[in-house]
């Protein structure tokens, strides 16, 4: 949206102009860092928490759907292909296709028109193989719910940057946020093993859906409002007996 565009840009104008960052190296602009753009990852803890507290202030017109898939299934599963053919060899970009089409294979919102803004991932160009995915996509929902959303016509895929396309910088906090409560720590004076679900659960209220596709049942778990993905319900003893084998 227009709106958290330009939200997200005046807070980090406000910030680059702070004098309290003044001497940050992060806001140095030659480092093409916070200076330039918000990055969850390179962003100081008081610039996070902002960015944070404007997303939640967002309201209902920000909704963040997402897939998970667990790094341990997808090795076993490599694995196991691998014994059974010899010459076969991994391809992270199947990996990151797979969880394209799981993503918009779901029923969420209809519409005429879709504009999709895809973060470009390195220097190579991909806008094909996402089509072909975005593609598949589309045919596993009209086998799904036997209804079309306009197949190809209706997808207009734009592959952009964070710094151009602002609102890919709040999906970027999103999938942060999703990865700090999903991946462990390992506390550096009690040796505990910690995962942090503040910053998902100061950003649940926006989040729609996350489709765990590796835990519990053969299509995974759908954490919603009505089911939500909490520490508890997710890597409880209780919440481990559902993990899939």
């Amino acid at each position: 949206p227009q709106a958290l565009s330009l939200a997200l840009t005046n807070l980090r104008q406000e910030m680059v102009n702070d004098p309290y960052f003044a001497g940050v190296s992060s806001f140095d602009p030659a480092r093409q860092k916070t200076a330039l753009l918000f990055h969850a990852k390179n962003d100081l803890p008081e610039v996070r928490y902002q960015v944070l507290k404007l997303l939640a202030r967002s309201g209902a017109a920000l909704r963040f759907h997402a897939v998970v898939a667990d790094k341990q299934a997808l090795l076993q599963r490599e694995t196991a292909r691998r014994q059974q053919d010899p010459h076969y060899r991994y391809n992270p970009d199947s990996i990151y296709d797979h969880l394209m089409q799981s993503l918009f294979a779901k029923f969420h919102r209809l519409a005429d028109q879709y504009e999709l803004y895809i973060a470009k991932r390195g220097n190579r160009e991909r806008n094909q193989a996402i089509r072909i995915a975005i593609q598949a996509a589309e045919q596993e929902f009209e086998q799904k719910f036997g209804l079309s959303r306009g197949g190809d016509d209706a997808w207009h895929i734009i592959i952009s940057d964070p710094k151009q396309t602002v609102c890919l910088q709040a999906v970027d906090y999103f999938l942060w946020a999703v990865q700090r409560f999903y991946e462990v720590r390992v506390h550096a004076e009690t040796g505990e093993e910690v995962r942090e679900d503040r910053f998902l659960n100061m950003l649940w209220p926006q989040i729609v859906e996350i489709h765990d596709l590796d835990f519990g049942p053969q299509r995974g778990t759908f954490f919603t409002k009505q089911n939500p993905l909490t520490v508890a319900t997710r890597f409880s003893e209780k919440g481990r007996r559902k993990q899939k084998s």
